[in-house]
Order: C-alpha cells, then structure tokens, then sequence
C-alpha cells in the first residue's frame, strides 16, 4: 500500500511493479548509525546535566538528529529500481527538494550484467546490476543490490515476455492493416475475387 503511494506515480497506466530493488539493508543500517547515536546522545546529556538551558539545547540537537535521521532513511528507501512489465525506472532521492527518475523500456535495453565484488559483497551476497541503453550507450547502475543475479534474471525474464508479447501486437496490428487494405480494396471493386486467391 505504502509502495503503491510511493512508487505509483512513476508508472504508466498498465504498467504493473514486479519488484522494488533497495540497496542492501545494511547499508541503511550504516546511514542511520550516526543519527541514532546523536539523538541518545543528546538524552544521556540531559540526564546528566538537567538544567533548563540543557533541556532547550537537547530538545533542538534531539529535533535535529531526528530530521538527520528521517532524511539518511528517506536517501536509502527512495533510492531504489522500480522494476515493471514494460522495464526498469531509476529513482534517485538527493534531498528535500531534488529527485531524479531514468525509464528503460526493455525495447531499449542492450545488456543487463551483474558483479559482485570483494570478500564482504560475496559473503553477504550483494553487488551492482547494470542496464545498458541501446540507443545511448549509457548505463545505469544501482550498487549494493542483495540477490543481483535474481535481479538480473528477473530483468532478462521481464524482457522476454515484454518483447514478445510487443511483437504480438505489432503482428496483430500488422494483419489488422493488410484486412482493412484488401477489405477497402474490395469494395471499390479494383480487387476481384481472383486476385485474392
């Protein structure tokens, strides 16, 4: 539900999401650390020294470490691949006030890989999954994936279906036209039912 009110306005009208791709929780877990820290911190400094001008000051720095808390969660969350049946969107939260979003249809992707780095990436398995634009040549990356070879396999699966089901309709519509053609063509008389056969 959250996802839906989140994720949703990103999506076309038949689109559905297959997958929300984070990075691996443990790299929220390492941006939220230092917020947490400073906002028990701020309450141990209280407890020591309870003056009233103590209590002003760490209600601030508490306020403070909160909103650097809710935003280092919302850099992690918001960060993610929407992966749908027509392809792959980009999210990217940079602040407050900035977000980026890349779409990539799968007609237009060359080449999705994977690679898994170090001894920390293979033990815990996370690494990056790249999807490569035909038409530029660019790629888009999102690091520290966990599972990215189920990610890439999901990718290439999506693909497929996609494609063929694109290449159905185009056929559909192709027979759609060459009927109409010949329909039209019949009925001005300039076709006769020989050259039909």
């Amino acid at each position: 539900m959250l996802d839906a009110f989140l994720f949703g306005k990103h999506l076309d009208d038949d689109e559905t999401i297959t997958l929300l791709v984070h990075k691996h929780w443990l790299v929220g877990v390492r941006f939220l650390v230092w917020p947490t820290i400073s906002f028990f911190l701020s309450w141990v400094v209280l407890f020591y020294a309870p003056t009233k001008l103590v209590f002003y000051i760490v209600t601030l720095w508490s306020i403070g470490s909160l909103v650097w808390w809710i935003r280092n969660f919302f850099d992690y969350y918001l960060d993610v691949w929407i992966i749908t049946d027509h392809g792959v969107i980009d999210l990217d939260w940079h602040g407050w006030f900035h977000r980026t979003s890349t779409r990539v249809l799968y007609s237009d992707v060359q080449g999705v890989s994977y690679e898994i780095q170090g001894f920390v990436g293979t033990v815990l398995r996370y690494g990056a999954v790249s999807v490569e634009k035909i038409s530029t040549g660019m790629a888009i990356t999102l690091s520290h994936v966990q599972q990215p070879r189920a990610v890439e396999s999901l990718i290439l699966r999506n693909m497929e279906t996609y494609l063929h089901s694109k290449n159905l309709k185009d056929a559909r519509h192709v027979q759609e036209l060459l009927a109409g053609f010949v329909a039209e063509r019949m009925q001005m008389n300039e076709l006769t039912e020989d050259e039909v056969e």
